[in-house]
């Protein structure tokens, strides 16, 4: 069914968690501001949303987060500082998260989970679909996943959600979706959703991943939606409530995404995310790779 919608704009990056799998590094530092290469892991999730074409971010915020705030505003001092010294590159890098979006924050307060948090967003958000882009997931942005996804919501309506097909013995690690084929190989209807299930009784190995793009009818389920696993209010729960009642602001489709994602709010893939990342960068690549091939013939 194709509808007219307006153009999404806003998105909404949750940045509340402890980050408590990265102790001690994130005792007095967000996890978000974690480097990746030399860039905070946050800066490429609201990059992502700005090449999307959502120049409105609200931020999800929490106590000890306001370096994020900092991240994103000017730094006047540092920048004369770089002034007098005529180094015009690392300036420009300085101020290119300055002027990335029209941002905003709000606290959570009380963390009571990822449905908790994208209920904060309600009041900025209006009655506007929106995206949700989770700052632990890295997607590379040779392989464009948000655009795909406003574009499926715009022409489909409802709500979107970022699928990939996983190992069956990882799936409870994720929320997982019961799909049905639509007439695009990449796209799916999502029937059911459960958050992290036992592998015998997951209803797919298509995990749920980081990026949504949300009806606002979202906002009056979480509103009523119990604790569920965990004791946190789940955004999986409320999608399930989408997915099962078209009338409550259905339908939820899936994109499954087999392009290059980094979950950085795992040590082991952070430590490949950098490693690939840098590889890959021309002004650092050539030489670390050198490096790293003697390292991985001569030492390990």
């Amino acid at each position: 069914m194709t509808q007219s919608h307006t153009r999404i704009s806003k998105a909404v990056i949750p940045a509340a968690g402890l980050g408590t799998r990265f102790l001690p590094a994130t005792k007095a530092t967000p996890k978000e501001m974690l480097p990746v290469v030399d860039k905070p892991a946050i800066q490429y999730v609201v990059e992502e949303a700005v090449t999307a074409g959502l120049s409105d971010v609200l931020m999800i915020t929490g106590r000890n987060k306001r370096p994020l705030e900092d991240h994103f505003d000017r730094n006047y001092e540092l920048e004369e500082a770089l002034v007098k010294k005529g180094d015009q590159e690392r300036l420009g890098k300085v101020q290119e998260s300055n002027d990335l979006a029209t941002m905003h924050y709000v606290r959570q307060g009380d963390p009571r989970g990822l449905g908790h948090a994208v209920l904060c967003a309600a009041p900025h958000v209006g009655d506007q679909p929106f995206a949700v882009l989770l700052g632990d997931d890295l997607i590379d942005p040779r392989d464009p996943l948000l655009q795909r996804m406003i574009d499926v919501q715009e022409r489909e309506g409802g709500s979107v959600v970022a699928l990939m097909e996983v190992e069956p013995s990882q799936i409870h690690l994720y929320g997982c979706a019961a799909v049905e084929p639509t007439g695009d190989s990449d796209v799916v209807r999502v029937t059911g959703l459960v958050e992290k299930p036992d592998p015998s009784e997951a209803p797919s190995s298509y995990a749920i991943i980081g990026r949504y793009v949300l009806d606002p009818a979202v906002f009056e389920i979480l509103r009523k939606t119990e604790p569920g696993r965990g004791g946190e209010i789940q955004l999986t729960d409320a999608l399930q409530k989408l997915a099962s009642d078209e009338k409550a602001g259905g339908p939820v489709h899936g994109v499954v995404f087999k392009g290059r994602r980094y979950d950085t709010g795992d040590r082991g893939d952070y430590l490949r995310a950098i490693v690939r990342l840098a590889c890959e960068r021309e002004d650092l690549g050539p030489e670390f790779r050198s490096w790293l091939r003697r390292y991985v013939t001569e030492e390990m």
